[in-house]
């Protein structure tokens, strides 16, 4: 099965960018790709940086995004796995992806359950945590395990998937540097955004991945976007995104990395290495489910519900 990766930047409108995704998928196809995946947010700026009300409009356009996107789906005869901004309902927002099967009906769903709160990610403002649980998606290229950027440093999210069949793990993700204000360059952030603190971040978040291919078996595909985008509010100084979109085998190995640019990745898969490689590290028979509850606390200190 080949698989391509689109990582790209925002091109200061949804129009712009939508018109550059489609592009992309376009030239993929035509090389074969049969799974397509999009990084977060793909049709936006990453809004998150600051809390602003205005923003929540672009959820308003759910229903016309899952039918544009469904459209190119069929048009091109690709499973393809996107990452649109839900409106549930007025004031219940979900960042969702939603992978469509080749004749552009929707497989399934996924609503990030993991939903973080940092300076330049004020996703708790916009998104309330998924609540449709940890299920691989059914397609015509196998069973997906998507999961969405900040779920990617959980390894109980990877592995529940692989519990339930997952074929591969997907991540769309949006996450780069920290830019400082023009107005300010304190001693924390000058400290943050030393060349060797950034490659110790980008470092952690490709060895988080790799492991979650390693310990379940299973090929890994995380999209990033790149492009500097700045914060609207004026507070920070926007965010560097670091690129570096990848696809691990089963056995953490590289099948291919991007740069800090925006780049197509064509991946060769083959479904069976997977069943293989957990032939020889039977890492599931191994596990002492019978000695986990303690995984059921937020922490295990004797206080809380459950028994270690």
């Amino acid at each position: 099965m080949k698989a391509a990766l689109i990582q790209q930047r925002y091109y200061g409108s949804k129009a712009a960018t939508i018109a550059a995704t489609v592009e992309r998928i376009a030239e993929a196809a035509a090389k074969g790709a049969e799974l397509l995946i999009l990084q977060e947010l793909h049709q936006s700026e990453y809004f998150c940086q600051c809390e602003d009300t205005k923003y929540f409009d672009y959820a308003a356009a759910y229903e016309e995004d899952v039918a544009f996107w469904s459209g190119v789906a069929e048009e091109y005869g690709i499973v393809l796995v996107s990452s649109l901004f839900e409106e549930r309902a007025p004031g219940l927002y979900h960042n969702t992806a939603v992978v469509f099967e080749r004749d552009g009906s929707v497989a399934g769903r996924y609503r990030k359950m993991h939903i973080p709160d940092d300076p330049g990610y004020y996703e708790k403002f916009y998104f309330t945590p998924g609540d449709m649980g940890f299920e691989p998606i059914d397609t015509s290229v196998g069973r997906l395990g998507v999961l969405v950027c900040w779920d990617q440093w959980y390894p109980e999210a990877a592995r529940i998937m692989a519990l339930k069949g997952a074929e591969v793990l997907i991540y769309p993700t949006a996450i780069g540097y920290l830019e400082c204000p023009e107005d300010r360059y304190d001693e924390l952030c000058e400290k943050e955004n030393t060349e060797e603190e950034r490659r110790k971040m980008r470092d952690a978040w490709i060895a988080v991945q790799r492991g979650h291919a390693v310990a379940n078996g299973l090929p890994v595909l995380t999209v990033n976007r790149v492009g500097t985008e700045k914060d609207p509010s004026g507070v920070l100084g926007g965010i560097r995104f670091w690129g570096h979109s990848f696809a691990f085998g089963p056995q953490g190995e590289t099948l291919a990395m991007a740069e800090e640019e925006e780049a197509t990745l064509l991946i060769e898969l083959d479904r069976k290495a997977g069943a293989e490689v957990r032939k020889i590290w039977p890492f599931l028979r191994d596990r002492r489910i019978e000695s986990y509850r303690c995984l059921l606390k937020r922490f295990c200190d004797g206080s809380g519900s459950g028994s270690d």
